[in-house]
């Protein structure tokens, strides 16, 4: 788990939540998408932000996440944005779809508490197709099969989300496009770059500068 804390009251706070796709796993601090998202507010936006407040772990599945955030004591925090990245390892280990769908739910909500029950200040990102990488292909595990139990979660998250009005950013169809190219991986062939890093980072803002602060 790592986190950020913030020093000063008077910014704007941010709680990234998630598993190896938030924690930058192969990437550096400033490469992975909650600090780039954050340089990028400040950059681009008049108020200022904090560092991020970065609860993941690389293997995280939703129920992990939900202890990390216990061991994390942030439960009477507040934050003026969330974001919410996880599934992939539930997938992963082929967990019942339907424990997913229960779990998600319960996830999401603990993150629109952290948002002050403010469901416009929270995102989700859906779940990137590793069936795609270099790592899947060695693995032998089957490519087809992986995409449709991923594009079965990511329905799942969709409507959850459109359920509790949160938005929900579509990151699958992308990664699909570019996301095996050797410019777009970190070195262990399965983790995002900086550079793929980026363009959810430009989905990410483009909503975030919507919000009221």
């Amino acid at each position: 788990m790592t986190e950020n804390p913030t020093d000063t009251s008077n910014h704007l706070t941010y709680l990234a939540l998630g598993d190896s796709y938030t924690i930058g796993e192969g990437v550096s601090d400033s490469g992975r998408y909650p600090s780039q998202l954050i340089a990028k507010l400040n950059s681009g936006i008049s108020s200022a932000w904090a560092d991020p407040k970065v609860v993941a772990q690389t293997g995280w599945t939703v129920d992990e996440l939900d202890r990390g955030i216990n061991s994390a004591s942030i439960e009477n925090s507040t934050y003026d944005l969330v974001t919410l990245s996880i599934g992939v390892n539930n997938q992963y280990r082929g967990y019942p779809i339907s424990r997913f769908e229960k779990e998600f739910e319960a996830m999401l909500l603990r993150a629109i508490g952290f948002a002050g029950v403010n469901s416009k200040k929270v995102v989700v990102l859906s779940i990137p197709d590793w069936g795609i990488t270099p790592f899947a292909q060695q693995s032998g595990r089957d490519q087809n099969k992986i995409a449709d139990e991923i594009d079965a979660y990511n329905s799942i998250k969709e409507a959850i989300c459109q359920k509790h009005e949160v938005k929900y950013i579509d990151i699958t169809q992308d990664y699909r496009t570019v996301g095996a190219q050797a410019e777009m991986l970190a070195a262990d062939g399965l983790h995002p770059s900086t550079t793929l890093y980026q363009r959810w980072t430009e989905k990410l803002f483009e909503q975030v500068k919507t919000i009221n602060f």
